[in-house]
């Protein structure tokens, strides 16, 4: 068969949006990949709910994500709010998907019956992809016993309506004494997908990206068997066969079965950028203190220095660079925090997403990252968090309770979703929860050393009971042994057999007035609590690679 040949077989594959997605069916199982904005198909989804909208069809979906196919105001949310303003609720029949975070309509259908919702990490989520493409019944895994993920506490739905319907499910068996979670879901009879460039015959790459995500496992899991369905790609690009080259291509093109061009505004690299080398992985910039600006020093910046204080510990006392997770929010501003210090080059930061290295995005454009050394598919990395592959990870926090248990993002009113919170929290043998000691309007700051509390909030986070548990230490500490501390801009806590010890308190702070009332339980408290050290509190650097350089003998 001749080049022209081969190209030929490919050429019918690209065809308009609503000419691929009129072949959904009714009812269809549809899986969207997409973390943010990072590897979403915006306009293939925006297309089919405006499909919807002019023939009706296709209508109760179930949908299907890797992490969550939007930001606040685009992708799912912009249809959430849409399908809300209308009272339109035939379009989608249920969905899972890891987060809801990033859409308060979503939650609030959630909340109000509008369709089933479930939901899993995101590792377990990336896995279940490839296991349903390799055949098999879903994912086993340790990860969820004892926790809200636990069919015997609920479970993963969210709301009755998924309880009653029970079409995603978690079943518990025990191998050689150990429990287990079983995680099965239907599966996925159509994906929509998203690359950079693909090629006459339907080879994807994903040059232009700033993850690889998990396109190539969703669309093993559309293509397996007994059912096999299709799949489509929203591209910036078509090229000729014969020019992606062969280690470049990331989802093969007999596996693509429709490639549809998207218009640029509807295929940026995040939430706020459209093209930046550095976040695709093409231009690698030093990390210096210059190339960061420096954080001002309020109660976040107080929390992230002295996380990485706690990592500079374990360089020292490992002898190497570590590997980490940081988590969103508070965590992901240990990195900034490091490169500001001059240390990054101690620490391989990794995000859920995939990238190694650089400086993590906060907010919308979480799960991408300056200047990474690497980048891993969403199912590999979480390989290195489950396998305990890691030295520590850092992750934020909603609720605490006395036995240590961790609600990380449930409340009757919020459904976030557990994101990547519940394989990391399970699989790190070092782990630092990182948050505010309380929530809720607060004007707390340091000054000439110590810390000073001139409001405080009105929301306690450290409670008796907490609403769902996302990370219980008895069930971690049988699949892994941890030492975990819970961080925080006035006092530090370490997990023990008792429950949370009190370990150390800001300069200038209050035990029982700026502590302890403001704490439903009473920790364990043995003789003096230490002092957190002061230079967390003061403008100037903390000089943290000079201990390490002495550490180590560099």
């Amino acid at each position: 068969m001749s080049f022209e040949e081969i190209s030929y077989l490919g050429l019918g594959k690209t065809v308009t949006a609503e000419e691929a997605l009129a072949n959904i069916k009714d009812g269809s199982v549809v899986a969207i990949s997409g973390f943010n904005m990072a590897m979403t198909p915006e306009y293939l989804v925006e297309e089919l709910y405006r499909l919807y909208l002019k023939t009706g069809h296709p209508r109760d979906l179930f949908i299907i994500s890797d992490t969550f196919p939007g930001v606040p105001g685009r992708g799912i949310d912009r249809i959430a709010e849409d399908m809300y303003r209308r009272g339109e609720e035939g379009f989608i029949s249920g969905m899972l998907l890891p987060f809801y975070g990033w859409s308060r309509t979503l939650q609030k259908m959630i909340i109000e019956e509008w369709f089933e919702a479930y939901t899993w990490s995101i590792g377990i989520m990336a896995y279940w992809f490839r296991e349903v493409g390799s055949g098999r019944p879903g994912v086993l895994s340790r990860v969820g016993v004892n926790t809200f993920l636990d069919p015997r506490l609920g479970g993963c739905a969210l709301n009755e309506k998924a309880r009653k319907a029970g079409r995603v499910r978690g079943r518990i068996l025990e191998i050689d004494g150990r429990e287990y979670i079983l995680y099965q879901a239907p599966k996925p009879e159509v994906g929509l997908l998203r690359g950079s460039t693909a090629d006459e015959k339907g080879n994807v790459s994903i040059e232009d990206e700033g993850i690889q995500g998990t396109i190539l496992n969703i669309a093993q899991a559309v293509k397996a068997r007994p059912r096999r369905g299709f799949n489509i790609v929203q591209v910036l690009r078509v090229a000729r066969f014969g020019n992606i080259r062969a280690k470049n291509v990331a989802v093969p093109g007999p596996l693509i079965d429709y490639v549809v061009v998207a218009p640029r505004e509807k295929h940026w690299q995040g939430a706020s950028m459209d093209m930046d080398r550095r976040v695709s992985g093409e231009i690698i910039t030093p990390l210096s203190p210059a190339f960061a600006e420096p954080l001002p020093l309020d109660h976040r910046k107080i929390i992230a220095r002295r996380v990485l204080l706690e990592m500079a510990k374990l360089v020292a006392k490992e002898g190497r660079p570590i590997i980490v997770n940081l988590g969103v929010g508070i965590p992901s501003l240990v990195a900034h925090v490091a490169v500001e210090e001059d240390v990054a080059e101690y620490m391989e930061i990794t995000i859920e997403s995939g990238p190694w290295g650089g400086i993590p995005f906060t907010g919308p454009d979480f799960g991408l990252a300056i200047s990474p050394y690497a980048m891993l598919s969403i199912p590999d990395q979480f390989t290195i968090y489950e396998g305990g592959i890691l030295d520590a990870a850092s992750l934020g926090f909603l609720q605490v309770d006395r036995e240590g248990n961790v609600n990380s993002s449930i409340l009757p009113d919020r459904l976030p979703g557990p994101g990547g919170f519940s394989v990391i929290a399970a699989g790190s043998p070092n782990l630092y929860f990182a948050g505010g000691f309380t929530a809720g309007k607060r004007d707390i700051v340091a000054e000439e050393g110590r810390l000073v509390i001139r409001r405080e909030g009105d929301i306690r986070k450290f409670v008796r009971s907490v609403y769902k548990i996302l990370y219980n230490p008895r069930s971690a500490m049988e699949y892994n042994d941890q030492e975990v501390l819970y961080i925080t801009e006035r006092a530090v806590f370490r997990l023990e057999s008792g429950g949370l010890r009190l370990v150390e308190v800001a300069p200038g702070v209050d035990l029982e007035k700026d502590v302890l009332r403001h704490m439903e339980f009473t920790p364990l408290i043995t003789g003096r609590v230490e002092e957190m050290d002061k230079r967390i509190f003061r403008e100037r650097k903390m000089e943290v690679k000079k201990e390490l350089e002495k550490a180590l003998r560099v």
